[in-house]
């Protein structure tokens, strides 16, 4: 009887674990169905991509990490488009809204990279202003790779550089352990633990509320756990050398960084990082906050982008 009462409290205190802090709902909010409600569709053999296509003029693509998706961009959206830029902002396989078809080299960089410049090729857009935060930067080193003509200016927004930044919350071995664990965030038994201690490590102070958290936890029930099985169990335990893409980067390059960010740390890597892709000093803006700039910077690094695109 003792234990059953211990497996109902744990269920419970699982459960209730709310990723949010702030009840209060912000003034013109989006919600995560009217951020859906914009996106579109592109389909590739792997499956469907959805992606936000806004604005006219030069355009920016803006790329998300793990666990996240295009919705980490939705505060940025306005200021850019206002400003006179075409916004791109895909979710890419296995998150967000997009497909998250079975397979485990599906996921891999070189097949992230491959959809993605298929994605800017159906819109017809040859060259772009690029933006990359968390495993996106291994997804655009790997684009660089393959089309390293494609991208005019490049920001940097804690992005995986070299494994002496780089300490994942998590890292697991592949296998029925990291099996089940997917399984716990997509069936909502760890759902709210995992995005509670992931703002926790991610912001100075979580100020999110429902309607932010929404758009991070609904995928995840939705069952898009594959691409992250991949990243946690392969990527964070055999990270890829892209130093031969370094060695080669020749187009313009930002780096935005929240310096109190501890999953991906600028100074350990700083020196090396700033040489290997030429960054000016000038060019290089540290953010008073930790992993997810995005949420309380929006405003501030779309301005920081557009300075230096304008440049």
């Amino acid at each position: 009887m003792q234990k059953f009462f211990v497996l109902i409290l744990t269920g419970i205190l699982l459960f209730s674990c709310k990723p949010y802090e702030n009840t209060k709902i912000r003034k013109n909010q989006i919600t995560y169905e009217d951020f859906r409600a914009d996106q579109r569709l592109f389909p590739t053999d792997d499956g469907l991509i959805k992606y936000v296509d806004q604005g006219k003029g030069p355009v920016i693509v803006l790329l998300h990490g793990v666990p996240t998706s295009g919705w980490l961009y939705r505060k940025m959206i306005k200021p850019l488009v206002d400003s006179g830029y075409r916004v791109i902002i895909p979710d890419m396989l296995g998150y967000g809204s997009s497909d998250s078809p079975d397979g485990f080299e599906l996921y891999n960089a070189e097949n992230h990279a491959k959809r993605l410049l298929e994605l800017m090729a159906s819109l017809g857009i040859e060259k772009w202003s690029h933006v990359m935060h968390d495993a996106g930067g291994l997804w655009t080193w790997e684009l660089m790779r393959q089309a390293p003509d494609k991208i005019e200016k490049l920001i940097v927004l804690n992005t995986i550089i070299y494994e002496e930044g780089f300490y994942p919350p998590v890292r697991m071995k592949p296998g029925g352990m990291a099996k089940t664990a997917m399984w716990a965030y997509r069936n909502g038994v760890s759902t709210n633990t995992l995005l509670k201690s992931l703002f926790k490590q991610g912001l100075k102070e979580n100020t999110l509320n429902s309607i932010d958290v929404e758009g991070y936890k609904t995928p995840l029930l939705e069952g898009k756990t594959k691409a992250m099985y991949y990243f946690f169990s392969q990527t964070c335990n055999e990270l890829p050398d892209y130093s031969d893409v370094f060695e080669n980067v020749t187009v313009p390059v930002s780096v935005i960084w929240g310096i109190h960010d501890t999953m991906l740390q600028w100074p350990p890597q700083q020196t090396r990082a700033a040489n290997a892709l030429n960054v000016k000093n000038e060019d290089i803006h540290i953010i008073d906050e930790k992993h997810f700039i995005q949420e309380t910077k929006a405003e501030e690094i779309s301005y920081k982008i557009m300075d230096f695109i304008r440049k």
